[in-house]
């Protein structure tokens, strides 16, 4: 038996409040020990005993803590896990991991250096409609997947203001949903040759990308990654087409809806996804593949065990490099208007693989 592995908080907005703090608090041989905040009435309105600090430095100097999870804004990602990295503590990073190639190769360098776990919090690879799409592929029923297109749409038409709406570094469309939507493409075919996108702001007052269309290319096979602020409906989260057949999914995982509907995870109908996968098959026959529970839980059931040295990091340093080199590429692609190589070594590219 193990002492439960004490985390700190760094963030109470959105993905702190809706992801990170329930997630973690829901897996066992993980604490929840302190969260950073400067509304600790915030905090204490979900979590009254919960230790709330303001100042960072507090739990990078606690030596109680062993894994801080950075959910803070993301021109602060690179810089807090860097602190925390050579505090010596373990550290998950939201995505975007960092702001640029530099900086995640310089993070990935620190944690190496430190002896340290680094992991970049992907969690929608533990959603329903993405593994029903992983084990319709892997069956085989689809033959090869010459068309893969994945959209994150969202139907906001009104600029707000928040930070993630705001000029600033690391702010946008493409760098809040396009490491999600990059992450699951990797997995699924690898590093593409060349990457196409077109970026750009489609709402009246908007400031910042809304509206990211982007193409993978992989020999005659097209990855297509598209997210919009203007959607209020008809796109599917996930179209596939094959040699043998073709595969949609309609809607997308549940699980962020029940966090904010206050679900635990892990109870009654945790992950549970009524909106099947269509195949159809070319002629006229369409058969539907109930989808598979989703469980964002693994991600940090993976990520204790990586910290206790009995299993493996779930997200690796080197894995988020390679999706930063897809986000650049797609900002370099969009403002050429050309097709762009990934700008990785060959031990970058192999280290996806590893």
């Amino acid at each position: 038996m193990h002492s439960p592995i004490r985390a700190a908080l760094i963030g109470y907005g959105y993905a702190g409040k809706t992801f990170h703090a329930p997630l973690i608090r829901s897996v066992p041989g993980l604490e929840l020990a302190t969260v950073v905040s400067r509304d600790a009435a915030k905090v204490h309105a979900d979590l009254p005993q919960m230790a709330v600090v303001a100042d960072v430095n507090a739990v990078i100097a606690d030596p109680s803590i062993s894994l801080v999870v950075i959910a803070s804004p993301n021109d602060t990602h690179a810089p807090l896990a860097r602190t925390a990295l050579e505090a010596g503590k373990h550290v998950v990073v939201d995505k975007p991991f960092a702001l640029d190639l530099a900086q995640a190769r310089e993070l990935a360098a620190v944690a190496e250096w430190q002896g340290r776990l680094l992991s970049v919090f992907q969690n929608r690879r533990w959603d329903s409609d993405f593994l029903g799409v992983q084990q319709a592929m892997a069956s085989g029923v689809l033959g090869e997947v010459k068309h893969f297109e994945s959209h994150i749409d969202r139907f906001r038409p009104q600029v707000r203001v928040r930070w993630r709406e705001q000029p600033g570094a690391g702010s946008g469309l493409w760098y809040d949903l396009g490491p999600h939507l990059i992450d699951q493409a990797l997995l699924l075919f690898g590093l593409p040759d060349r990457v196409l996108a077109s970026l750009a702001i489609q709402r009246d007052g908007g400031e910042v990308t809304d509206w990211a269309h982007v193409v993978l290319m992989y020999g005659t096979r097209r990855v297509i990654v598209h997210a919009s602020m203007l959607v209020a409906g008809g796109s599917a989260r996930f179209t596939l087409h094959g040699t043998q057949a073709s595969l949609v999914k309609t809607h997308a995982d549940w699980q962020e809806a029940q966090l904010l509907a206050g679900v635990h995870p892990g109870s009654a109908g945790w992950g549970e996804d009524p909106d099947p996968l269509l195949i159809y098959d070319g002629e006229g026959k369409v058969t539907t593949l109930p989808a598979p529970l989703g469980d964002q839980r693994q991600y940090y059931i993976a990520l204790r065990d990586a910290v206790l040295g009995t299993g493996a990091n779930p997200v690796t340093a080197a894995q988020a490099i390679t999706v930063m080199a897809v986000l650049e590429a797609a900002m370099e692609s969009s403002a050429s208007g050309q097709a762009v190589a990934l700008s990785l070594s060959e031990q970058e590219r192999r280290a996806w693989f590893a």
